[in-house]
């Protein structure tokens, strides 16, 4: 039996694909279950527990890739990776925005699928898949913002903020270094796990969920700010006095 980390959920109605994908994710050291349609694949991502779900955006029927991970997403924080038409730039955005973890266009290599699911993973569950003492007691706290990177816990004016795994590590990164700008480029690399495109603006919209979610700080005041050309600034809250 595979950890739960290495336990996939392929919801896509392309049976030759889903096939080539069983075999290969198989032979990297994954067990997969693939389901063909809307209703089933939320029933399976509902019920089962799975390191990674591999959706796609078009399905037969009723609901779509869109309408799927909208359902997930209030019930469950599982990364999902989408497989979107090739070019598509408003499936890619969309998706990000409804909490996709990142996204893949058709066609695809296999092995640049498996590249993208390891980075989600190690995201989520550490290089070794293991937290260690160590890491538990790492804290970041700017303002009324605390994360905690072993627990994956963040609190904002004292209440809990469910994340997704990338906004998780976008607010990481930006929290460890408040005060100073994170270039785009950085981000997308260390966060994504892949060099940032010319038109790529996945960072971009991770920063908008993440701000969204985080609402405004101390008297309204802005928390997450992009600079011009750069990247973008955890700003640190201003002292009165």
């Amino acid at each position: 039996m595979a950890h739960t980390e290495e336990h996939v959920l392929v919801i896509d109605d392309d049976r030759d694909l889903c096939e080539l994908l069983t075999e290969y994710l198989s032979s990297e050291g994954f067990q997969v279950e693939v389901v063909y349609d809307g209703e089933k694949g939320i029933e399976k991502a509902l019920a089962g527990s799975y390191g990674l779900i591999v959706l796609d955006v078009m399905l037969p029927g009723g609901l779509d890739g869109f309408e799927i991970l909208r359902r997930l997403r209030v019930r469950i924080g599982t990364p999902v990776l989408m497989l979107t038409a090739r070019g598509d730039d408003v499936d890619r955005i969309v998706g990000l925005e409804l909490g996709a973890d990142d996204y893949l266009p058709k066609p695809f290599n296999p092995r640049e699928l498996v590249a993208r699911m390891r980075a989600i993973l190690r995201r989520v569950h550490g290089e070794a898949g293991q937290i260690s003492t160590s890491t538990v007691a790492v804290r970041h706290r700017v303002g009324d913002v605390e994360l905690e990177v072993g627990t994956r816990r963040v609190l904002c004016g004292g209440k809990d903020i469910e994340l997704t795994a990338v906004e998780f590590e976008l607010l990481e990164k930006l929290l460890y270094r408040a005060g100073y700008v994170v270039m785009r480029e950085e981000l997308t690399r260390s966060v994504l796990g892949r060099p940032l495109g010319p038109y790529d603006r996945s960072i971009d919209v991770h920063v908008s969920n993440l701000r969204k979610k985080l609402g405004r700080g101390g008297a309204g005041s802005e928390r997450i700010k992009a600079v011009r050309g750069s990247g973008y600034i955890y700003l640190l809250p201003r002292v009165s006095g």
